[in-house]
């Protein structure tokens, strides 16, 4: 048996950077639906204004469209925010199960 590899302890996942990084995308992800929901309220209204036969399914679409791109740049922060740290967390997260494969493979 190995006893080297018996003092040694895992890698442990940062539990507060699991959090951080849940939180980010929440965060991210609820701004994108907000903006989403605000753009076809506004393209709705605006059809009815001008009195036009529109399904509200095409406004959806239409804010759809619109939203990809605008909510790549008004939320860039928070973009970049959840992209680091769940990039973060994945290579803790591949740390620790490459240490479990060398354990395994040492036994």
């Amino acid at each position: 048996m190995n006893t080297s590899s018996m003092n040694t302890r895992p890698p442990e996942p940062d539990p507060e950077l699991r959090r951080k990084s849940r939180v980010a995308m929440v965060k991210y992800g609820l701004a994108r639906l907000g903006l989403f929901v605000a753009l076809t309220v506004a393209i709705q209204a605006f059809v009815m204004a001008v009195n036009a036969p529109v399904p509200l399914v095409v406004s959806a679409l239409l804010a759809l469209f619109v939203a990809l791109p605008l909510s790549m740049l008004l939320f860039k922060r928070w973009r970049m925010e959840a992209t680091q740290s769940i990039a973060q967390y994945a290579a803790q997260r591949r740390a620790q199960k490459q240490w479990v494969q060398q354990e395994l493979a040492g036994r």
